[in-house]
């Protein structure tokens, strides 16, 4: 049987289908390393027919059990479970590699092997519904994905609920991000807890709602990361504890309910594939944050012209309540141009024109505040272009009218803010804004909004989405801290690029930070606010603070100097909660970047990252009085090679940035 063209076209693919596996082996697939395994099961019930049983997997890593039995399953709209009473008929095996290009993010090229399977199963009972499940094993990760054929008795997807498992070997010390409901912005903390603390507190049954990414630690066995990928067509992924008792330790998938009708999940139309569920491990954290998986399981580009497509650092008129160069706040057309001119004088590519210039409710229309289409005259005549924020649920109703009339502007970007939805309609949103706005040559920075999934390998104009809101939690007291900020780069950072608001340089200690909308303030110190633009993967970051701020400021040149797209990226080390090291390689130099929490420290870090030949580190670290006067830095220079070890003394809510420029 041939594959269905559903799976990602590789740019080079290396496709192998050997002899179908026969359903009494337990058909199973293993990565390349020969480290990861999955495999697929019928658990037997007593008044299970002969040979067939309930559809479920279990893997291994090391040698050693990960997941225990998992349930697999899909609720549709009438009989059991599809896939409670199954046979497995056959399992075809494959193998490919995947190998293409990125921009904007933590790699510009991909080389990773996989090999896969398909399992088909057929029910014992009832009308003999067919599903096909298939997963694929790759070094870093396991990830696996329903297949509904199309088939006699079946027309249509109606799909209620998903009965997949992930009954973890031990009771996991997990990060999870616990979410109100299906309607969040995602802008919330993650908390660390025991898998069998989400279901169980003091002895009373509770249930949290969990967004992706999470991340895992079975302590002596692995690192895990739990996410999902290529959700076109598809609902969003939340997860639960359902056990309701200290000795469950497992979580379940639940799926964000549609708006227009809370019994189903998805709708749609045969043949259909879920969205891949995606399993990273590794011995630490740090590979899990530099793996490819979620862009290796998407689609790759539809768009035949990326050359439009550029990330950038950009001046923001919001953070600072559009103050003016006297100190005052206007929020106008002449004080707008003020933020482009900054951008000009230091490099800037971008100017990003926050809420308040559009008519309420009419995305098309000024209010007569900010004249939109003569800031990018005025832009033009500088080497800068605008970016405009637009509220999501506008952006609905007019897209089709406004993204034709933004390009007329001249406009460069969107912002796109309060998405507040990914059930499946809302998902869609997200692709059929990608697809418009590239039409139209606009790039898009999503806010507000669920983590993302690999979009931006099938749609590069999506550049980053926010789903922690960093120093934008200081102007109103809910505070953004460096311990908050070590902990997003080892679980946020799983899912790929976040617009994370950076570049504070009124910098405060814990006891003297006041939250406030006026020249706001921000925890730790400024080497910690450069960090950031190392650490986290942001290709349109903003220069958050005003203009005035960074005039003459020890520290400014790092953020002129460091690059937003990356060539290859390594964690050298990363503890959540604590601490965090990653370099960056752009080009011929690197860029590193060190965080702690409230605890000083000192990190002893190889240079072996580095390629042959020499560079100048350009440092910024730290000063001896940071922990009393968090603004003060140490800038040094010194010629070092990949044979040496750096010592980097950190403050508490410090940090170091370093430029590796390489010696001609």
């Amino acid at each position: 049987m041939q594959l269905r063209s559903i799976a990602p076209v590789c740019a080079a693919l290396a496709l192998t289908v050997v002899t179908p596996v026969l359903a009494q082996e337990s058909p199973s697939v293993t990565s390349p390393d020969g480290r990861l395994k999955m495999t697929f099961i019928l658990k037997q019930g007593k008044d299970a027919h002969e040979g067939a049983g309930a559809l479920g997997y279990s893997v291994t890593f090391k040698g050693k059990r990960v997941l225990n039995e998992s349930a697999l399953g899909l609720d549709l709209d009438s009989g059991p479970m599809l896939g409670s009473e199954v046979r497995i008929e056959r399992a075809e095996p494959s193998s490919g590699i995947d190998d293409y290009g990125l921009r904007n993010t933590k790699t510009s090229k991909v080389h990773d092997p996989y090999n896969a399977v398909v399992v088909h199963a057929v029910e014992a009972g009832g009308t003999h519904r067919k599903l096909d499940v298939e997963a694929r094993a790759y070094n870093s990760g396991i990830a696996f994905r329903y297949l509904v054929p199309a088939q006699d008795g079946l027309q249509d997807l109606k799909l209620k609920s998903e009965g997949t498992e992930f009954r973890f070997a031990e009771d996991d010390t997990a990060w999870v991000l616990a979410l109100p409901n299906y309607r969040s912005s995602y802008e919330s903390e993650y908390v660390r807890l025991n898998l069998s603390a989400l279901s169980n507190q003091g002895g009373v049954s509770s249930n949290f709602l969990i967004g992706t990414p999470v991340l895992l630690h079975q302590p002596g066995v692995a690192w895990l990361s739990l996410m999902e990928a290529d959700l076109e067509t598809n609902s969003s992924m939340y997860l639960t504890n359902p056990s309701g008792n200290w000795a469950g330790h497992y979580l379940s998938v639940k799926l964000s309910p549609r708006w227009d009708d809370p019994q189903y999940a998805v709708l749609g139309t045969l043949p259909h594939h879920s969205a891949w569920r995606v399993l990273g491990i590794a011995d630490d954290p740090g590979p899990l944050v530099e793996s490819n998986l979620l862009t290796d399981l998407n689609p790759p580009s539809r768009l035949t012209d990326t050359s439009w497509i550029h990330g950038g650092k950009a001046s923001w008129n919001w953070w600072v309540d559009n103050v003016s160069k006297t100190g005052h706040s206007a929020f106008t057309t002449e004080v707008m141009k003020e933020y482009i001119d900054f951008s000009a004088a230091n490099g800037l590519p971008y100017f990003m024109l926050d809420a308040g210039w559009s008519k309420s409710g009419d995305i098309t229309q000024l209010n007569g505040k900010v004249d939109v289409p003569e800031l990018v005259r005025y832009g033009a005549t500088k080497n800068v272009k605008v970016w405009i924020w637009l509220y999501s649920t506008s952006v609905m109703k007019q897209m089709q009218e406004a993204f034709p009339l933004y390009e007329k502007w001249g406009v460069a970007g969107l912002k796109i803010d309060f998405v507040n939805r990914d059930d499946q309609q809302g998902i869609q949103f997200y692709y059929d804004v990608a697809k418009l706005a590239a039409e139209h040559h606009l790039m898009v920075d999503f806010h507000g909004c669920h983590t993302p999934w690999g979009l931006l390998r099938t749609y590069p104009n999506v550049l980053s989405y926010e789903a922690v809101l960093g120093l934008e939690n200081n102007k109103v007291g809910r505070r953004d801290s460096p311990v908050d900020r070590t902990t997003f780069a080892s679980t946020r950072l799983l899912a790929g690029p976040m617009d994370f608001t950076a570049g504070a340089f009124d910098n405060a200690t814990e006891d003297k930070f006041v939250a406030r909308n006026e020249a706001p303030m921000a925890m730790g110190t400024r080497a910690q606010q450069l960090a950031l633009y190392v650490i986290y993967e942001t290709p349109f970051p903003m220069l958050s603070d005003s203009p005035q701020n960074y005039t003459n400021q020890p520290g400014f040149q790092f953020l002129k100097d460091v690059p937003v797209e990356w060539d290859e990226t390594h964690v050298l080390s990363s503890t959540p909660g604590e601490e965090a090291v990653i370099a960056r390689r752009h080009g011929d130099d690197w860029y590193l970047g060190a965080m702690t929490n409230w605890q000083a420290r000192t990190l002893q870090v190889p240079l072996s990252f580095l390629g042959n030949g020499r560079y100048v580190a350009q440092m910024y670290e730290d000063a001896q009085d940071t922990a009393s006067e968090p603004k003060h830095l140490n800038i040094s220079s010194r010629s070092v090679s990949s044979k040496e070890t750096f010592s980097l003394r950190l403050a508490p809510g410090g940090g170091a940035a370093i430029r590796f420029k390489k010696e001609n």
